[in-house]
């Protein structure tokens, strides 16, 4: 939509904005810097404060990155606002897409969203809802006095070994880090009891636990931080004893990079006339990985999750200013609080930026969320009383297709807030089936089999067989056609299923193509030119991030093609929110055909669109290049806009979905050619090589494990958070493994043939596994028998 008028003359420069297009000119500080943004890109608008005062947005965009503005006034801030998209803050607190969204207060979003609610009965993690709340308390890493805050939790540095199990190990967070030491505690009531100032109000703290110093010296071994450092310190790193070198700030549950000097800065010597390097770590973490994974469990353990609240009510909460923060020593300076001065209306300019000084100085507390105690999190055992109850079989079910054919392909999108739950498998002489998923069964002992010779269905089974296969009507209805290329061999990465079921992905075609198929019918809604050679390989990320999906596919043309598309109707899930796909394909130039149905029946949107001029000029989103060889599989995680794709023979090349080409991951010389790629929201990479080798890699490159299998590996998952990585192959054998040090953890009974494909259900209570006989087995699991927590309950 066109933006009428232009915004100029703003502290930061001059902001003009076009029909489509935001085109913002810096003109302050900077000559020739200027940034464009086209409408299509914004996914989500928050109302965000500079120096204290409500006059700054932050725009937040599909490729994962966001900008900050700071204008004059809030009324500017409101006519931006008023003629943005109306994209209100997103979708994925479950909040309308409004303008009153973006223009909503802190508090009003916490009111409005249910996200406490999922906190509570555990559906999402102790990290992402501090992540959430640092959001709409309007914490952002746009600006440095106002980066996001997260608690200390562990509290032992000493021991050589961690008991996560032991409450000494943890901090009390109902106390603000300041007064967890009596001695200091006293000392600053006192501090607080004994102040007279006619103007200053009396504190606890006269330094805040987050300012832009603090930030920098955190994150001072890793760019750019290291040259924003260097600009405040006028080009001098700082003494080397203050230099963060030992201490352990526990809001690091994701970067490890940071705890190492990988560009060899020169920081200096400390008293001691060491050399100030790596950062020392405890004796319990081995590595900045192993440190990071130990803090991200202690986060998310129970001791934690009881106490959370207390930390919440601290920070974001009802003891965060008055006379319950004067009681829980919690008080600070008054010029980091929201509403303490009015810097439009100062009209003494050297007293306005003197305070400004201030202010950047002293810090900035969030802004209050809540007024009265935040509610704590549910115990597991209240939300799930038989959590720890012994399933006694390992086999759940074993469901048997007529045509024998091997399982290739299965895909579980069984959430119940999904219009039709259900198991989609695929076997490789391309026929399907859409097998319904019992969202009340109960998990029960004995194993039951289940074949299409036996119409009856039982409701004590977790699936039902695909209705057509059970009568033997409308089987045109569940083949994939016979244009696929007979010199590629059907596996797990041939497909694709939409997270709703109502369409299929299907490549290896001999035309070149990958095409569109309607579960329902299985008619080809779109066939997709976009490769020189045949598609061997394709992908989908998870739909969790501002409605955004991407569709990636490999070739023999050594390319990979990254297709961007919009989601209409999103399906939440606990720590995703799920959608099918609809794409829109256009005609760019003679390389991308199409044959479609009429647009009037199915939406489509394949190809990202910039509008220039008014004209419309459709191109993919990225075609990545870099490969010498065919393109053997690809991986996409949309959370860190990364593609991970393998060739022939060739590297793992590591790009982002705008095409950019980052780094190879480099493997042991014993592997050659990578076959299945499996990446976690954790920043990790999983890459399976040839006879059976399995590399764990960091999202940054660093190899972190190596093992050599020594089997015929055909297929590798993730657990949601990680944690656990589950394989099959010529063997027979499922296996549990544990992630981050490729630990083998369980092994499942021998089945009678090969594992072709594996899938989780939505709750990870069943394995569903393809076989090469043709059937589809559910074995039952339960994480927590791993869990370092809860494993000695079994």
């Amino acid at each position: 939509m066109p933006i009428q008028g232009v915004v100029r003359n703003t502290r930061q420069g001059s902001y003009e904005v076009l029909p489509g297009l935001i085109i913002i000119f810096v003109l302050a500080n900077v000559e020739y810097v200027h940034g464009k943004w086209h409408f299509n890109e914004v996914r989500a608008i928050f109302s965000r404060r500079y120096l204290l005062q409500n006059v700054a947005i932050e725009i937040f965009m599909a490729n994962r990155t966001a900008v900050m503005f700071a204008f004059s006034d809030h009324a500017t801030v409101k006519k931006v606002i008023n003629a943005l998209p109306r994209v209100g803050v997103g979708v994925k607190y479950g909040l309308p897409q409004a303008r009153r969204m973006s223009l909503a207060s802190g508090k009003q979003l916490f009111k409005l969203s249910s996200m406490t609610q999922k906190w509570q009965r555990r559906e999402i993690s102790n990290f992402d809802y501090l992540m959430y709340l640092n959001t709409i308390a309007g914490r952002t890493y746009s600006d440095l006095n106002q980066y996001p805050v997260f608690p200390w939790v562990i509290v032992n540095y000493e021991s050589e070994e961690l008991d996560l199990s032991q409450p000494s190990n943890f901090r009390d967070l109902s106390k603000p880090i300041g007064a967890l030491n009596p001695t200091r505690k006293e000392f600053f009531d006192e501090r607080y009891a004994s102040w007279e100032h006619d103007q200053i109000p009396p504190f606890h703290y006269g330094t805040h636990y987050s300012t832009a110093a603090f930030t920098l010296n955190w994150l001072i071994r890793v760019e750019p931080f290291t040259t924003m450092f260097l600009n405040l310190q006028g080009g001098k790193f700082d003494h080397a004893n203050r230099t963060f070198h030992s201490e352990l700030l526990p809001e690091f549950f994701f970067l490890p990079e940071m705890f190492v000097n990988q560009n060899q800065f020169t920081f200096g010597k400390n008293e001691e006339g060491e050399e100030v390097s790596d950062v020392i770590l405890p004796p319990w973490a081995k590595t900045p990985e192993d440190f990071v994974r130990i803090n991200r469990m202690a986060l998310e353990s129970e001791f934690v999750s009881c106490q959370l609240h207390h930390w919440i009510d601290l920070i974001f909460g009802y003891k965060q200013r008055g006379p319950e923060a004067v009681r829980a020593t919690n008080v600070f300076y008054y010029l980091t609080y929201e509403g303490s001065v009015n810097l439009e209306a100062m009209t003494d300019l050297v007293m306005k930026e003197a305070i400004e000084n201030q202010i950047r100085s002293f810090g900035q507390t969030p802004s209050q969320l809540l007024t009265e105690p935040h509610p704590p999190r549910s115990s597991v055992m209240h939300l799930t009383p038989m959590m720890f109850s012994t399933v006694q079989d390992d086999v759940c079910m074993i469901m048997k297709f007529l045509s024998n054919s091997p399982v290739t392909h299965v895909a579980a999108n069984t959430h119940p807030a999904i219009p039709t739950p259900a198991v989609t498998t695929i076997t490789c002489n391309h026929n399907f089936a859409v097998n319904k998923w019992n969202a009340n069964y109960q998990q029960q002992g004995t194993p039951t089999s289940f074949s299409s010779d036996k119409p009856e269905t039982q409701a004590t089974l977790p699936l039902a067989m695909d209705q057509l296969l059970v009568l033997n009507t409308g089987l045109q209805r569940r083949t994939l056609g016979d244009n696929f290329d007979e010199r590629l061999k059907a596996k797990h990465s041939s497909f694709v299923t939409s997270a709703d079921n109502r369409f299929i992905f299907a490549c290896g075609f001999w035309d070149k193509s990958f095409r569109i198929f309607s579960t329902d019918t299985a008619k080809i809604l779109q066939v997709i030119y976009g490769h020189f050679d045949v598609v061997t390989c394709l992908t989908r990320s998870e739909c969790n991030l501002n409605q955004d999906c991407y569709v990636i596919t490999g070739s023999k043309d050594c390319t990979v093609m990254v297709a961007d598309s919009k989601i209409k109707t999103p399906v939440v899930e606990p720590s995703v929110s799920l959608s099918g796909f609809f794409l829109k394909i256009h005609t760019f130039m003679n390389k991308f055909n199409t044959y479609s149905i009429p647009q009037s029946k199915f939406d489509f949107d394949f190809l990202i669109t910039f509008i220039i001029d008014g004209l419309e000029h459709p191109t993919p989103k990225a075609t990545l290049t870099g490969h010498e060889s065919e393109v053997t599989c690809v991986g996409v995680l949309a959370e860190l806009g990364i593609v991970i794709s393998g060739s022939q023979n060739g590297p793992c090349l590591v790009h982002t979905l705008n095409g950019d080409l980052l780094r190879s991951l480099e493997p042991p010389d014993s592997c050659r050619t990578p076959e299945l790629i499996t990446l976690s929201r954790e920043a990790f990479v999983l890459v399976k090589f040839d006879e059976g080798h399995i590399c764990n890699f960091s999202v940054n490159g660093r190899l972190l494990h190596h093992i050599d299998h020594k089997g015929s590996i055909e297929t590798v998952i993730l657990s949601r958070d990680g944690q656990y990585m589950m394989m099959g192959g010529q063997n027979g054998v499922v296996e549990v493994w544990r992630s981050h040090d490729l630990t083998l953890l369980y092994t499942y009974p021998p089945c009678d043939s090969s594992i072709k494909s594996l899938a989780l259900t939505h709750d990870h209570k069943f394995l569903l596994a393809g076989l090469g006989t043709g059937c589809l087995l559910v074995f039952n699991i339960d994480f927590n028998k791993w869990h370092h927590e809860y494993q000695e309950r079994y």
